[in-house]
């Protein structure tokens, strides 16, 4: 596969995961509850830097035979490093036109930016793009409430913004669920409220085998080792917790490999129980 790609089997399904670059944000708008002293050891004992977090974005993308799936859509032209989700799908042999179903675990900028192109109309035109109908209202609603996140206002105002851009072009091919459903055999998607109100997981099951996108449920291994540390731009952090617990059972009592979209390239491994959180050993 190209560089930016890995390619893994979840029984005959075929997933590849796909790299739309990076971004570094710092470490305080990631761990805003955080103790600094005990951030500090965690950030030194991963051999990280102390005051900033370099961010992947990784997309998924699913070959079941019948169907193509694009699990996220990266970020787009929304940051200097993003953008290749098109690319990357062109060195896999696939065509724009030939993705029939996008998935959108939620509508911030680094998962949606991708899905219109440059010219502001959807990227994919073939697809029909699934989204929690939760997170359709809240988007598209006359105001919408970010005052809980933890980052700062102009970040907030770009959350927002681009929201209602990409779901503005994309409203004619949104197909709302409004619980977990089957989008395609054998790709599940889960309601995993809390990073926002109609946030997704993604469950890819086939023959005994899982794969369990967790989209920001996590989106640094530290948040499964440390439960309390909660992420900034979790709209609802309780909310995000209990979710990451539910998860966590899920996927740890039917031995399921996991993804998420930020944590480390190629984003899939394993958890453990660990010390009243989880350890995240990398791989497949």
């Amino acid at each position: 596969m190209p560089e930016g790609s890995h390619r893994f089997q979840v029984g005959p399904i075929g997933c590849t995961v796909l790299s739309d670059g990076y971004y570094s944000y710092p470490a305080s708008w990631f761990f805003p509850n955080a103790d600094p002293a005990e951030l500090s050891r965690a950030m030194a004992s991963h051999h990280l830097p102390q005051d900033s977090v370099l961010s992947p974005y990784t997309c998924l993308l699913i070959e079941t035979g019948r169907h193509i799936v694009l699990v996220d859509t990266g970020a787009g032209e929304t940051s200097r490093t993003s953008g290749a989700i098109q690319a990357r799908l062109d060195m896999a042999g696939i065509r724009p036109k030939d993705v029939d179903t996008v998935i959108l675990t939620h509508a911030h900028a680094d998962h949606i930016g991708g899905a219109i192109d440059l010219c502001g109309r959807p990227a994919f035109p073939n697809a029909r793009y699934v989204l929690s109908e939760t997170e359709w209202e809240f988007w598209t609603a006359a105001r919408t409430d970010l005052s809980h996140l933890r980052v700062p206002d102009a970040a907030k105002e770009s959350i927002s913004s681009m929201a209602r851009r990409c779901l503005g072009v994309l409203r004619h091919q949104i197909e709302p669920i409004d619980r977990e459903t089957e989008i395609v055999p054998g790709v599940v998607a889960i309601p995993a409220p809390g990073h926002t109100p109609g946030h997704l997981a993604v469950l890819i099951a086939s023959e005994g085998h899982y794969l369990l996108n967790l989209g920001d449920a996590a989106v640094h291994p530290l948040h499964l080792e440390r439960p309390s540390w909660q992420n900034g731009f979790d709209l609802a952090p309780d909310r995000a917790l209990d979710t990451r617990r539910r998860l966590m059972d899920r996927a740890l009592a039917d031995d399921m490999h996991l993804m998420a979209f930020h944590f480390p390239f190629p984003s899939v491994g394993r958890v453990a129980v660990n010390n009243g959180g989880w350890l995240w050993t990398p791989g497949w």
